[in-house]
C-alpha cells in the first residue's frame, strides 16, 4: 500500500530521551521547558521575531481573529481546508468568498477589492499547498481599506519570499504542525506576528486570558500544548533539512516522469522558495481524475482530492455560492503521495501506472 501521506518519525531513542526527562521533571503541560525551547528554536530556524506554539492550526486561526478583535465580514478563499472557513464562523464573523487565481490556486487578489464593503473587517487568505498568495497586492488593498490580514499558512512551513519568511506577512500568520505536515509535533500549531503587543495579547489568550495569579486581562481559551508534543517537534526539527531534500528529490522525479500526463502543476510564486509540502496536479478533466483515482485505488495507491469540494458550495451552515474558477479547479485537482519514507521506486511505479491509465 502507498498512502497519500505518512508522518516522519525520528529515531525512537531520541524521542525517548525527551520523555525520560519529562518523567523526571513531571512538568507535562502549561508551557513547560520543552515547549519554551521549541518556540525559541523555531524562531531561530524560521528567522521570525515573535512566535507562539499552540494546540493546533485551527485554534491558531481562532485566536488570531479574537486577538485582532475582528467583527463583521472576512474576505476569504473557498479553496482551502474547512478549518479556514469554520474558524471564521466559529468566531461569529461572516466569510465572504472570493474566487481563486486559476494558475496559483490562491485567492485572486484582483477580485478582492470588489468584495469589500462597509462591513468588511479583514482578509483571511491561504497559502495553498505552501504556495504564497500575492502578499504584496493584498497588503496594498488592506492598507487602502484599513483591513486586518491573517494568513492561513498551514502548509507553508519554511517558505520564504525573496529571503524573508512567508510568516512575516500580514498582521498574523498561522501554521499547522499536524502529523500529516512536512514538519510536525503530532498535534500543534504556530502563531506568528511582528507586533510585540499583539504577541502579549495572544499569549494571554492562549492561557485563558490569565494575566496574573488572580487577575484576567481578556477573554481567553486553552490554546497551550504539551511537553510530549513539544518533544516531537524538537526531535523532528533536527531532521528538517533532510526531510526537505528528500521531498524535493521525489517531487523532481514526479516532474520528470509526468511530463506527458495531461495535467499542470500550480504556478508557484516567482519570488518564493518551495517547501514540497504537497505534490498537487490539476488534470485536464474530472473524468480523467476519476479514472486515475479509481484505478490507482485498485493497486492500493491512494491519492487525495485536496481541496474538494469548494467550500463556497458545500457547507451546510452557509448559503451556497458557485465561484466558477474554484468549482472548475476543485473538480480536477489531485494530490499524489509525498512523504519522507516514499521511495523513488514507488514514484517510478506510480507514474508508469498513471500514464498507462491515461493512455488506455
Amino acid at each position: 500500500m502507498i498512502p497519500v501521506t505518512k508522518p516522519f518519525l525520528p529515531p525512537q531513542t531520541e524521542y525517548q530521551e525527551y520523555l525520560d526527562n519529562i518523567w523526571k521533571r513531571q512538568w507535562l503541560t502549561n508551557m513547560g521547558p520543552l515547549a519554551s525551547q521549541l518556540e525559541m528554536e523555531l524562531k531561530d530556524h524560521l528567522n521570525v521575531n515573535h512566535l507562539l506554539f499552540v494546540t493546533n492550526g485551527t485554534v491558531a486561526i481562532q485566536m488570531a481573529i479574537k486577538a485582532l478583535d475582528i467583527k463583521g465580514e472576512i474576505i476569504t478563499t473557498p479553496f482551502s481546508f474547512i478549518a479556514t472557513t469554520s474558524s471564521i464562523v466559529w468566531e461569529g464573523c461572516t466569510p465572504v468568498f472570493v474566487d481563486i487565481d486559476p494558475k496559483s490556486l490562491c485567492i485572486d487578489a484582483n477580485k478582492i477589492e470588489e468584495a469589500i464593503n462597509e462591513n468588511t473587517a479583514a482578509i483571511l487568505a491561504t497559502h495553498v499547498y505552501g504556495n504564497p498568495c500575492d502578499v504584496e497586492a493584498i497588503e496594498v488593498i488592506a492598507n487602502k481599506h484599513n483591513l486586518k490580514v491573517i494568513y492561513d499558512a498551514a502548509h507553508a512551513f519554511g517558505v520564504e519570499i525573496n529571503g524573508k519568511s512567508v510568516f512575516e506577512y500580514g498582521d498574523i500568520s498561522t501554521c499547522s504542525l499536524h502529523a500529516t505536515k512536512l514538519y510536525h509535533s503530532i498535534e500543534g500549531g504556530l502563531i506568528i506576528t511582528k507586533d510585540s503587543e499583539l504577541l502579549k495579547k495572544l499569549a494571554s489568550i492562549r492561557n485563558f486570558g490569565i494575566s496574573g495569579f488572580d487577575s484576567f486581562s481578556e477573554l481567553g481559551i486553552n490554546g497551550k500544548n504539551s511537553e510530549f508534543h513539544a518533544a516531537m517537534g524538537l526531535a523532528n526539527l533536527k531532521y528538517i533539512t533532510r526531510i526537505h531534500n528528500k521531498r524535493k528529490a521525489l517531487a523532481e522525479l514526479y516532474d520528470d516522469k509526468l511530463k506527458n500526463l495531461k495535467a499542470v502543476k500550480p504556478f508557484w510564486h516567482q519570488g518564493a522558495s518551495e517547501n514540497y509540502a504537497y505534490y498537487a496536479i490539476v488534470l485536464e478533466s474530472e473524468e480523467l481524475l476519476l479514472r486515475l483515482k479509481a484505478e490507482m485505488d485498485k493497486y492500493e495507491v491512494f491519492t487525495r482530492r485536496y481541496f474538494y469540494p469548494s467550500l463556497a458550495s458545500a457547507l451546510p451552515y452557509l448559503p451556497k455560492l458557485e465561484l466558477p474558477v474554484t468549482e472548475n479547479i476543485s473538480k480536477r485537482v489531485l494530490c499524489l503521495p509525498l512523504y519522507y519514507d516514499l521511495t523513488f521506486e514507488e514514484v517510478e511505479f506510480m507514474t508508469r501506472l498513471m500514464l498507462r491509465i491515461q493512455n488506455n
